[in-house]
């Protein structure tokens, strides 16, 4: 198939849940391919791409390359998350197995800039142990990642989730905030005042949607312990 701007078209499984991959989908649908979308499934109310969606996980590498063997697809794309790493993982070993061609987007880190207070770290863990005692800490993490800092019982956590827990957090003092994160660093930075936040806890993500917190940290002065990628 041919689309309007001479290229040829074709079938394409976007990995995503990330503005970035959304973005992809519009782009590709208007230049004629056929997309789905892959969306996790951990937000309740996910923002939809143009396209076919899928939600869910696929069963590992070798339940992808069936998807992909079934559905007949000519390409994959991985634009999740740049911490996901099993599915990144899986989409390697799915097209070795099944020789559908793979395209990676991976976004480009933050950088510190001046004025930043980063502690950078290689973990999650890492993360958990840098936090002096008495820290009021803001956890700018998936629902996924918090279950470290549990054992931090001489610290309080602020805990940021776009939807509520399915069951109450076991943290020995904390306080959830529910929502998304604002893309107004006045906001963010709002919100980091109000609840007396000394120290930042995020992962060096990149792109513009985070940034905002970044920003509003740097401009209070706040440390922030920075998970970079491997």
């Amino acid at each position: 198939m041919r689309s309007e701007q001479g290229g040829t078209t074709g079938k394409i499984l976007i990995l995503g849940g990330t503005a970035e991959a959304r973005a992809l989908a519009g782009e590709l649908i208007a230049d004629g391919h056929e997309v789905t979308t892959s969306l996790a499934g951990r937000t309740i109310d996910p923002v939809l791409p143009q396209g076919t969606v899928r939600i869910g996980g696929f069963g590992g590498a070798e339940g992808l390359a069936a998807y992909l063997r079934e559905e007949g697809f000519d390409r994959m794309i991985d634009a999740t998350h740049p911490f996901a790493r099993r599915i990144s993982e899986n989409a390697i070993k799915a097209a070795a197995l099944t020789g559908v061609p793979l395209e990676q987007r991976l976004r480009p880190r933050w950088q510190k800039q001046p004025g930043d207070r980063w502690k950078s770290v290689p973990s999650l863990e890492a993360a958990a142990a840098t936090l002096p005692s008495g820290a009021n800490a803001f956890l700018a993490l998936g629902r996924q990642y918090l279950d470290v800092f549990i054992s931090r019982s001489d610290c309080r956590f602020i805990i940021r989730m776009v939807d509520p827990p399915e069951a109450p957090l076991a943290f020995a003092d904390h306080l959830l905030v529910l929502g998304k994160p604002s893309s107004d660093p006045d906001r963010e930075a709002d919100l980091l005042t109000a609840h007396g936040v000394t120290h930042l806890v995020c992962r060096n993500s990149g792109g513009p949607a985070g940034y905002a917190k970044i920003i509003a940290a740097r401009r209070l002065a706040l440390p922030v312990v920075m998970i970079e990628r491997d």
